[in-house]
């Protein structure tokens, strides 16, 4: 019986040490891919419960992308579950209040630090409207920083698909931007209120 204790402490152990450091890039896909951060939550969770049942199994290289196509496994399957039901796109807006970053300058006027949270919404919006696949690429190559074949390997599509969904998604989100600037607030064109 002890020894059963101990060799499931020591797999606990070794998961920990290879899943939690790739934890907050884990929820960063959760959050775009479900659009809703208590769903982010349960999916990271369900992610990480899949991952540490099938870690005596896991032979790959690399820890984040088998994390990452769990985490894209549990998102689909809870999808399909709930008849592929979109959330709006004003439920991604409530995660959009976060901090100023720590090298801003310090003497930002209220219009820039206005407009720099109007883009920042804008964009999380318009990155949450986009199709799941094209979201989930950019996401992947734009917020996390990954190779196309990191995307490939995850996603299960090859390069050039990747490729092309990142461009797709790029000029959908320009499209998206220029028209999202043309019915901003006069305050954008240097107009005063």
């Amino acid at each position: 019986m002890t020894g059963d204790a101990n060799a499931d402490h020591d797999k606990a152990r070794r998961f920990r040490d290879a899943a939690l450091p790739y934890l907050d890039d884990v929820f960063t896909l959760a959050g775009y891919l479900t659009r809703n951060t208590a769903d982010a939550e349960d999916a990271v969770q369900e992610c990480y419960l899949r991952a540490l049942r099938h870690f005596d199994s896991y032979r790959g290289p690399a820890m984040k992308p088998w994390l990452l196509a769990i985490l894209r496994n549990v998102c689909n399957a809870e999808f399909a579950r709930r008849g592929k039901q979109e959330i709006s796109a004003d439920d991604a807006e409530d995660d959009g209040a976060q901090a100023e970053p720590i090298w801003q300058e310090p003497q930002a006027s209220p219009e820039t630090v206005l407009l720099r949270h109007q883009d920042g919404s804008t964009i999380r919006r318009l990155v949450a409207a986009l199709p799941r696949p094209f979201r989930e690429a950019i996401v992947l190559r734009e917020v996390n920083d990954w190779s196309y074949q990191e995307i490939a390997d995850v996603a299960g599509v090859p390069v050039g698909t990747v490729m092309s969904r990142l461009a797709r998604a790029r000029a959908m989100l320009r499209t998206a931007w220029n028209a999202a600037e043309g019915s901003a607030p006069e305050v954008r064109s240097g107009a005063t209120p």
